[in-house]
């Protein structure tokens, strides 16, 4: 997900009837039983259309089909409290919330985090420059439309100094608050840096090891050219997080990849989850990218299984 349609989905997207999505086959499966041996989380970016339908029904459901955790990208209509409410009444909890700090006041947002229940405070992008934002193609799309091609502004070796700085700030804020900042990736920081490594080192190497964790975002960053599992070995303690995302294909240049269901694309998970186990991880949460095939919460519920398939 993009940084202006991860803090706007909910604000945003077009309503679509959750009835039409959530038939006779959405049927539970258990819950506790996963790759990496903890409950099973889902980005609610990936249930987009449906949750601005109706939040409580999608969050019920998503309860039904056996996940236990949940990450926010927004609050629709709602305040950080009531949402946070909705996400209790359905049995779900909120360890991680993703929130704008990209600002100099980050005390709203970290209330934020703490009427939902989180612990982490996370975020991406911030100062950088992603792709340029585009909709996100519709339910029944089958390719990626040539409106779906990005651009990305190199931020070079400063940009990701003053990058690493800037989390560096936000880990001290964050951690007077009583949170963790966790910075979730792209695939603009595996950008090649003039030493031959990625912008990504640079966050890693320049930020503090206690006050600014990771997020992997394992698609994009298998997207990116770099490996989730060796960037775990390497860098002991810093990953607390994994979204599990799938792709149909590596994008040509230029072009952003189309995004699949799990187990639908060519991102190898089997490793990166035993890399997982051992590297500390403390929360996963399925995320799908466009363009869907499938309605919302089929979606969701592929997802599920293909995670619940490893136990």
């Amino acid at each position: 997900m993009n940084r202006s349609t991860r803090r706007g989905f909910l604000r945003n997207s077009i309503p679509v009837g959750l009835a039409a999505l959530t038939g006779a086959s959405l049927r539970p499966i258990a819950a506790w039983a996963d790759p990496i041996g903890l409950p099973i989380g889902i980005q609610l970016y990936t249930v987009r259309g449906v949750i601005q339908s109706d939040t409580p029904e999608t969050l019920k459901q998503l309860h039904k089909i056996g996940y236990r955790e949940v990450e926010t990208a927004g609050f629709g209509k709602y305040t950080a409290k009531e949402f946070g409410q909705l996400i209790k009444d359905a049995g779900l909890s909120c360890p991680s919330a993703h929130l704008q700090l990209n600002t100099s006041d980050l005390g709203p947002a970290f209330e934020s985090a703490h009427a939902l229940g989180a612990s982490y405070a996370t975020s991406s992008s911030l100062s950088a420059a992603p792709r340029v934002s585009q909709p996100t193609p519709s339910v029944g799309a089958t390719s990626t439309p040539p409106s779906a091609q990005r651009q990305r502004s190199a931020l070079g070796l400063e940009g990701f100094k003053k990058l690493a700085a800037q989390m560096n700030d936000i880990g001290v804020k964050a951690n007077a608050a009583g949170l963790q900042y966790a910075y979730h990736n792209h695939d603009l920081e595996f950008e090649k840096m003039p030493d031959g490594g990625f912008g990504y080192d640079i966050l890693l190497n320049e930020t503090d090891k206690s006050l600014v964790k990771f997020e992997i975002d394992c698609g994009w960053m298998v997207v990116g050219g770099a490996s989730p599992v060796e960037y775990m070995k390497s860098h002991p303690g810093r990953f607390r997080m994994l979204h599990i995302k799938d792709f149909k294909a590596m994008p040509a240049a230029g072009e952003r990849p189309a995004g699949s269901e799990l187990g639908a694309g060519f991102i190898d998970y089997k490793a990166i989850f035993a890399e997982g186990k051992e590297a500390g991880i403390q929360h996963i949460f399925a995320e799908q990218e466009g363009p869907y095939t499938k309605p919302e919460m089929e979606s969701a519920q592929i997802d599920y299984a293909y995670l619940h398939s490893f136990s």
